[in-house]
């Protein structure tokens, strides 16, 4: 039997025709109670309907994945303010022209941890590379928070090859866009972050963090409490700059103190080498 969606088209395309002329006039939208619940930004936007948008972000990026055959993915997190290295080497020629010596050493900071983009955009070429090789069904993608910064590198090496990569982006309110390398048709755009820690998760067969602040922290313990609680399955674990992990963050002493066991440590893996992080993830899943 065929879909009856058809049916609703003529309607569905009504609705957003208004909304349309509105947006492209500049006119502001008034409340309207004749107008259709879905096509009425006032209603879905009240505190009442939150948990239907909820559902639609739940919804929208689920199936648009589904569609096109992504089922199995690699999260890769980390510091959205590393630059390209080629960026780097030139704002900091910018900075000593300049003459300006806190933007010299700020400059020099991000020439150093410019290595890490590096790093992240050779492991994205790896999977990519694998994955391009297996049958649909088996592909491994590339997935990140879709900002700039070392998500921009692992969606960039993926798109070095050509491989299909995913970007889940964030609405903040320093406006950031997905950036250029995520295959647009994969390039979604979230409202709540409990959402985007979601569909992180569903698809996720490893994650693989990079040096970064407060939001690659926020993700990196989410993965680690999952795991650890067994809400979700073991997933290879990988922290990706060994010097900058161990500094950061002493696990050693939640095991001292009995906040976490011994046998929480091997949850997670540390390494410097693009190749030793996937052959962990290839180890794990035996590919």
């Amino acid at each position: 039997m065929e879909s009856n969606t058809q049916l609703n088209e003529r309607r569905l395309a009504d609705a957003w025709a208004e909304l349309h002329a509105h947006a492209t006039n500049g006119n502001p939208l008034q409340a309207d109670a004749y107008r259709m619940a879905f096509a009425d930004p006032e209603f879905l936007f009240r505190r009442e309907t939150r948990g239907i948008r909820f559902q639609l972000e739940m919804l929208k990026p689920d199936l648009g994945q589904t569609e096109q055959g992504i089922e199995n993915t690699i999260v890769v997190f980390g510091s959205a303010r590393f630059m390209a290295p080629e960026d780097a080497e030139q704002a900091l020629k910018a900075a000593e022209a300049a003459g300006e010596a806190t933007q010299i050493v700020r400059a020099k900071l991000a020439v150093r941890n410019a290595r890490y983009y590096d790093l992240a955009r050779q492991f994205a070429q790896l999977v990519a590379e694998y994955s391009e090789r297996q049958r649909p069904a088996d592909r491994l993608y590339i997935c990140t928070g879709g900002g700039p910064g070392i998500m921009e590198a692992a969606n960039r090496g993926a798109h070095d090859i050509g491989a299909p990569n995913v970007g889940l982006n964030i609405a903040l309110p320093h406006e950031q866009s997905g950036n250029r390398y995520i295959t647009p048709s994969l390039s979604f755009k979230f409202h709540y972050f409990a959402l985007r820690k979601m569909h992180f998760m569903m698809r996720a067969k490893a994650l693989v963090a990079f040096p970064g602040g407060f939001g690659t922290l926020d993700e990196l313990f989410e993965v680690l409490t999952l795991v650890q609680t067994g809400k979700a399955k073991p997933v290879p674990i990988v922290l990706c700059g060994v010097d900058y992990w161990k500094r950061l963050i002493n696990f050693d002493v939640l095991v001292e103190e009995g906040t976490i066991s011994a046998q929480d440590l091997k949850l997670f893996h540390y390494t410097d080498d693009p190749q030793e992080a996937w052959d962990l993830i290839r180890a794990f899943y035996q590919l």
